[in-house]
């Protein structure tokens, strides 16, 4: 990004609207891989509370922190600020895109291989239909 985000006040501890963005992401990510707000807390060195405060962008993350976390995810760093415009306004997650999370996570959560196999033919015949 070339050019810096603007904040709507002067920089201080309180979380901005970047802050609440990157919680949205960490949330997406973490969702999508099926692990829990404890999982990740304990991966990373949080207490539940604290990482429920990063996601809803309630505290700010340091930068050493969304290191961890990104790795914990196993993304880069940048992937929780892409989409974010040069004012730091970001739209949310579309709920069509929430619902493919949502699918995402269910279906990774299922451990019968031959559940996974017919669940994904079906798919496939739907979209042939």
């Amino acid at each position: 990004m070339s050019h810096a985000i603007q904040q709507d006040e002067p920089q201080s501890q309180r979380a901005t609207v970047v802050d609440e963005y990157v919680g949205r992401r960490i949330r997406e990510r973490r969702v999508m891989l099926g692990m829990s707000q404890q999982q990740l807390a304990g991966i990373v060195g949080v207490t539940y509370q604290q990482q429920h405060k990063y996601e809803r962008g309630l505290n700010r993350i340091s930068a050493g922190r969304l290191f961890a976390v990104a790795q914990a995810l196993g993304t880069d760093p940048a992937w929780f600020f892409e989409g974010v415009s040069e004012r730091g306004a970001a739209d949310g997650v579309p709920p069509r895109q929430r619902l493919l999370l949502e699918l995402m996570r269910n279906f990774a959560l299922i451990r019968d291989e031959k559940q996974q196999q017919a669940i994904s033919s079906m798919a496939r015949s739907l979209v042939g239909s």
